[in-house]
């Protein structure tokens, strides 16, 4: 019989690990910050970023698709000018209802008459000191004033400042970029595989350290692309509930989504003043929307009458009426007229 001492048994512990990094979810956003419009010694700057306005019109499917049916209806009812063709009042048309500016840039003939009007990208236009006076800003570091009275601009009203127009939709960038955020979460959701995540709670002992780290190394397999694949776990004497998975996303992560998309949707459709029934939403009740035909002439009256007189103060800058409509008219299928 050896002298030797028995080696001790070391005593069973808990080891706790994640399950691989987290998984960033969503790019940084610009945050808007709203100011009065800032002079830089040559131009105005916008009081809100043009940038991230442009960024928010697609963010959110009911905020475009708001935006769009407006400028389908104004297109629709446009009669082109010699001077001003349809696809150039179409992207007037799109800058007034994302930035709540738009700019018409005369071409002049050699007598100093108009020759055609062109579309300039709100997104690069800057007004300077004096009322005519506008830049031209496309090109990084080559700034461009344009000649004195060259440039027409139309824009929505703002309680802050003269200079630049704000768009009526800022009261629900929040609620589109929240839309956004959830659906992009609900993809990473799915692509991570593991999703919120789960505690794996073991009873049973392990008989060494091999174990763990090939249970470990199986479970990090299963997430990602490929996953929800089977994992078999063999524990030779193991007691019932000896392993037991406790979901986090079901416990202390409910998810939301449905929700949040449900109640983003109505916030942008009110900051649009959009009939949901125009836009192809489909009801929660079984009453529906309504007559979608009377929806269409409550809407013309109140809101695109409304955008169709704005544009037509272009008039007054060319001299001439470059900017007229036909008579708004439903389908001979709805047996109504406006």
């Amino acid at each position: 019989m050896s002298n030797h001492p028995m080696p001790a048994t070391p005593e069973p512990s808990i080891e706790a690990f994640t399950f691989g990094e987290p998984v960033p979810v969503l790019s940084q956003r610009e945050l808007f910050d709203y100011l009065e419009s800032a002079w830089n010694g040559r131009w105005y700057e916008p009081p809100l970023s043009l940038v991230g306005l442009a960024r928010v019109y697609r963010a959110a499917v009911h905020h475009a698709s708001a935006i769009q049916i407006k400028r389908n209806i104004l297109r629709a009812g446009f009669i082109p000018h010699p001077k001003l063709p349809l696809a150039e009042f179409t992207a007037l048309v799109m800058d007034f209802l994302v930035f709540g500016n738009g700019y018409l840039g005369k071409v002049s003939n050699r007598l100093g008459g108009a020759l055609r009007y062109e579309h300039l990208h709100a997104k690069y236009v800057r007004r300077g000191r004096l009322p005519e006076q506008y830049w031209w800003i496309a090109e990084a570091g080559k700034p461009l004033e344009l000649p004195a009275g060259s440039v027409g601009q139309v824009k929505e009203s703002d309680i802050n400042q003269e200079i630049y127009g704000i768009p009526d939709y800022v009261a629900s960038v929040n609620s589109a970029l929240l839309n956004e955020s959830a659906t992009l979460f609900r993809r990473k959701y799915y692509e991570n595989g593991s999703h919120a995540g789960f505690i794996m709670y073991m009873t049973d002992p392990l008989h060494n350290e091999s174990d763990i780290i090939a249970l470990r190394k199986a479970l990090k397999e299963s997430k990602g692309p490929g996953n929800f694949r089977n994992l078999l776990l063999y524990a030779p004497n193991g007691k019932k509930d000896g392993v037991q998975l406790i979901p986090v996303s079901e416990v202390a992560a409910k998810d939301e989504f449905l929700t949040i998309k449900n109640v983003t949707r109505d916030d942008q459709l009110a900051a649009n003043r959009v009939p949901p029934q125009l836009m192809g939403v489909l009801p929660n009740n079984t009453g529906g929307f309504g007559d979608a035909a009377k929806a269409a002439l409550v809407f013309d009256v109140t809101e695109m009458d409304s955008i169709r007189a704005s544009l037509m103060e272009l008039n007054d800058w060319a001299g001439e009426e470059i900017i007229s409509f036909k008579p708004y008219r439903l389908t001979e299928m709805t047996g109504q007229a406006a």
